[in-house]
């Protein structure tokens, strides 16, 4: 028997079914082991000793992985074909040297680019060694990666009250967005006319020309700067005769773009199909891991992690085949295209990512895939057939205008574009993330010399616009284009920057928040150099001569360290006053903009002597005057708009933090929005016990009007059908929820605590009366989870869920948990019956309300494993406590947590 290692179940599934009863087929869940996060994982005293943790569930694949390997003839390794990958296969191969049960058993390596059985049996066919050198660029990857993680990171903490984390990748993502928003502050915007003539052949046929030149004078785009200068043009404009200069036609052409790599791919995703590049990701994932067509499972697209653009010679060959039957002759080039990357560090390991079958047509494919599936196969596939077609052939015609003034002459012009032969662009065309002008509006005929007639002069007033925000599309252009980061990374990246609060999505731009905005500032004011664009890049690019085997990994970590220590440790003398005063200077543009009237922008509106600065509190940050406590002027961050308004002050002072949104009309109490421990809230007036509540996820700031709203919380939805007692809307401290009586239900992602109607909450709440919800977090009601498909012996739904101590999985029945670091998006179907699988011959948790959490854990005790196998088990409170019935979510609703405290305590089991 030959034991083979992937990663994925899915995967396993697949190559199991290619290779036979001869080879079994296990799953690892990716990697078994990693670094603890804790101080001293990456030693730097001890040549960067790295202390590997076997995690509980790596610890399962492990002992599985052992028993089979024992009695086999061959370990082969076939983990993805990318430095992750590698890393995975190395993992696996030093836990069991170091259980040794490898002893007699070969061990071969693996990679295949497409999951489909020619390529499978040719890979197992043709193996090799583990790549040291791809090995040593992933330990040298993670231990700068965990040195500037967990050395960084606390001097954030100490530093920056409210800062959550740095990264040697992320840090320089989040300053890309940060300058673009300090371009965007600082551009001052610049006035500019276009004169525009509308003409008119002898034939009648319109057209547009615009004026380029005065007096043998070339005029440029912004070269007419005043409304005074524009309106002289026109005048001259309106008295001009008109006639055609110069004519000249041009062939030109356009060719195809190459096929897709991960980062064009995401990039294309987010332009055309909306996609975020994780959820591009995703779905890739899953095309590349395989469906069922046929009664065969098979992969439709190669490895979607690469940065190289060609393809083999004979997947050319095939999509070649393809164009000439789909197309014609005519649309396939005599030569075949070759293509090579133009951005930093590219490796160009791998295939681009193209289809396994180009004959496989997206509409014949369709139905076996779901809608977002379908419309990335269908991408993938027009982009790899476009590549290997025949360029459009365009015509460009320029017409020149001369306008006749009495002695002066006025230079016009005329451009359009037309398209000869469609070629590529018949099947695809690139999007652009800044639309430009393509002039392809046709010219009509006409000759030099042929009088033209005037129909109308228009001066049209301009401003120069700032650079855009950068979508997550363009922000991985930008960071492929400096080298910053990798395939694999990409979308993790941005991830990471969302889970912080650093930036946020507005219209599908990027825009940093403040809490981004001071992390990035104090990070160029006191580790510049590891905020730099080419520092980054040139550290990638060393990562790379060490995966080529050109280059130590651990001098790499010598040469890193031996400066980044030194700069951690400039810091422990660091005054907060230093730091606030860099800060201050940093952020002027963004917390202190010109007023507009040569005042100081720092003088404090209120007392007129004193100057604002930044405070730092662990509630948020804020602007202040430095004459506190006479002057207690505060206001947010954010710099007031022109007209003053908007601006969050408070001249009388008072709590830091605090923003004063108006009175309530009933009760003529004051309303302020405040920042807390657990997130922004409202409150209504002072005192001892004033009504707060919290704001909705996702929520950032609020309004007097919607301040009002969340205050008349509880309000009543709707009456219960049976008891006649009413429902309730709520928000907790866990989110909003519904209640009857005392029964509790959350509410779902898409649901609105102050919109929610009568109908939904009733079906919520008898939803989690009869048993279909959860104990804690979004019930089955709340949150119907993502369905994954029916387990093929039961017939049973399976779907995943968000819980609240992480994804889970159930067919109604049993619950297991995702292990730690799965996301919920890439898990399927496979994935899934096999935790349940494995959930159900360990003693299984019952879905029904996830109760018996109590006896689960005593009985996973007996049965010697730990109690905490799956976390949402091992946290819940007993199920048999009357206090449990009442959901987290409510504390807000009844007593105070005070009084509440106790029962809790007695309610929760120990492990």
């Amino acid at each position: 028997m030959k034991v083979v290692i992937v990663e994925s179940p899915a995967k396993a599934k697949t190559i199991n079914k290619y290779l036979g009863k001869d080879y079994e087929v296990l799953a690892s869940f990716g990697h078994i082991r990693d670094l603890p996060p804790k101080d001293g994982s990456v030693d730097p005293d001890a040549d960067f000793h790295m202390l590997w943790e076997v995690e509980d569930r790596g610890a399962k694949r492990v002992a599985e992985i052992a028993r089979a390997v024992k009695g086999a003839s061959k370990l082969i390794l076939a983990t993805d074909p990318d430095r992750e990958g590698e890393a995975i296969s190395w993992h696996v191969l030093e836990t069991l040297n170091q259980k040794r049960v490898l002893k007699d058993v070969a061990v071969e390596r693996v990679t295949f680019n497409a999951i489909t059985k020619d390529s499978v049996q040719t890979a197992m066919a043709n193996p090799r060694a583990i790549d040291q050198g791809l090995v040593d660029a992933y330990l040298a990857r993670r231990a700068l990666d965990y040195l500037v993680g967990f050395r960084l990171s606390p001097v954030l903490w100490r530093k920056l009250p409210g800062a959550k984390s740095a990264g040697r990748v992320q840090s320089v993502a989040l300053r890309l967005v940060c300058d673009r928003e300090r371009e965007i502050e600082t551009f001052r915007r610049k006035e500019y006319w276009s004169l525009v003539a509308t003409l008119a052949t002898q034939a009648g046929a319109e057209f547009e020309a615009r004026l380029v030149g005065a007096d043998g004078r070339k005029i440029n785009r912004l070269d007419v700067g005043s409304g005074d200068e524009a309106e002289a043009f026109r005048r001259d404009l309106e008295l001009a005769t008109f006639q055609v200069g110069n004519v000249e036609a041009k062939p030109a052409k356009r060719h195809p773009q190459p096929p897709f790599t991960t980062s064009t791919l995401q990039q294309e995703a987010s332009r055309k199909l909306g996609f975020a590049p994780a959820i591009t990701m995703r779905l890739a994932q899953r095309l590349y891991e395989g469906v069922e067509i046929g009664g065969e499972t098979v992969g439709l697209i190669t490895y979607m992690r690469t940065d190289g653009v060609d393809m083999a010679p004979e997947a050319v060959r095939e999509v070649r085949g393809v164009v000439a039957r789909e197309f014609g002759d005519r649309y396939c080039p005599d030569v075949p295209r070759r293509y090579s990357v133009k951005h930093k560090n590219a490796q160009e390991a791998h295939e681009a990512i193209r289809p396994t079958d180009p004959s496989r047509h997206p509409k014949q494919v369709a139905r076996y895939l779901d809608a977002d599936q379908a419309r990335l196969y269908d991408l993938i596939w027009r982009r790899t057939l476009a590549s290997q077609m025949e360029s459009a052939q365009l015509e460009r015609t320029t017409a020149d205008i001369v306008a006749q003034v009495g002695p002066r002459r006025l230079d016009l012009r005329a451009t359009g574009q037309v398209v000869i032969f469609d070629g590529f662009l018949t099947l695809y065309q690139e999007g652009r993330d800044d639309e430009e002008d393509e002039e392809s509006r046709r010219l009509p005929p006409m000759k030099q010399g042929e009088a033209l007639d005037r129909r109308s002069i228009a001066a049209t007033q301009h401003f120069t616009e700032p650079p855009p925000r950068y979508s997550e599309a363009s922000l991985v252009k930008k960071m492929e284009e400096l080298g910053i980061g990798r395939p694999s990374t990409y979308a993790s990246i941005l991830q990471v920057l969302r889970d912080r609060d650093y930036v946020r999505l507005e219209k599908k731009k990027l825009v940093p928040d403040d809490k981004g905005r001071i992390v990035t500032a104090f990070l160029e004011r006191f580790f510049d150099r590891y905020v730099e664009y080419d520092f980054t890049a040139g550290l990638e690019e060393q990562l790379d001569q060490v995966a080529s085997h050109e280059t130590d990994w651990k001098q790499v970590l010598r040469d890193f360290w031996q400066h980044f220590s030194a700069a951690i440790e400039g810091t422990k003398e660091l005054r907060m006053s230093e730091v606030v005063d860099q800060l201050n200077d940093a952020l002027a543009p963004h917390i202190f903009p010109d007023r507009g009237d040569g005042s100081n922008p720092r003088a404090c509106p209120n007392c007129g002597s004193g100057m604002l600065s930044l405070k730092l509190g662990k509630f948020g940050s804020f602007i202040g005057c430095s004459n506190y406590p006479e002057c207690r002027y505060t206001r947010q961050l954010a710099a007031p708009s022109a007209d003053g308004e908007g601006d969050g002050s408070n001249p009388e002072g008072g709590t830091p933090g605090v923003r004063v949104l108006g009175e309530d009309p009933e009760t003529g109490f004051q309303v302020t929005l405040r920042d807390g421990r657990f997130g922004a809230y409202v409150q209504l007036g002072d005192g001892d016990k004033p009504k707060r509540t919290s704001l909705p996820k996702g929520v950032k700031t609020a309004d007097l009007e919607l301040a009002l709203k969340l205050l008349s919380l509880p309000r009543r939805v709707a009456t219960h059908p049976e008891t006649g007692e009413p429902i309730l809307a709520n928000i907790g401290r866990y989110g909003p929820y519904v209640q009857h009586g005392k029964v509790y239900a959350n509410l779902g992602k898409d649901d609105d605590v102050l919109e929610i109607g009568s109908n939904r909450a009733i079906d919520l709440i008898v939803a989690k009366e009869t048993g279909g919800g959860r104990r804690f977090g979004n019930g089955a009601a709340a949150d119907p989870g993502r369905a994954l498909g029916s387990d093929p012996d039961s017939g049973k739904p399976v779907v995943v869920k968000a819980g609240r101590y992480g994804p889970y999985v159930t067919d109604g029945e049993t619950n297991a948990t995702l292990p730690k670091g799965t996301s919920a998006d890439l898990v399927n179907l496979d994935d899934a019956l096999v935790l349940l699988r494995a959930r159900r011959e360990a003693g299984g948790s019952k879905a029904k309300g996830r109760k018996g959490a109590s006896s689960r854990g005593k009985a996973a005790k007996s049965n010697g494993t730990k109690a905490a196998a799956t976390k949402t088990d091992a946290k819940a409170p007993a199920a048999k406590k009357p206090a449990a019935k009442k959901p987290a979510a409510a504390k807000s609703a009844g007593k105070s947590a005070a009084t509440k405290a106790p029962a809790r305590k007695s309610a929760a089991p120990k492990a």
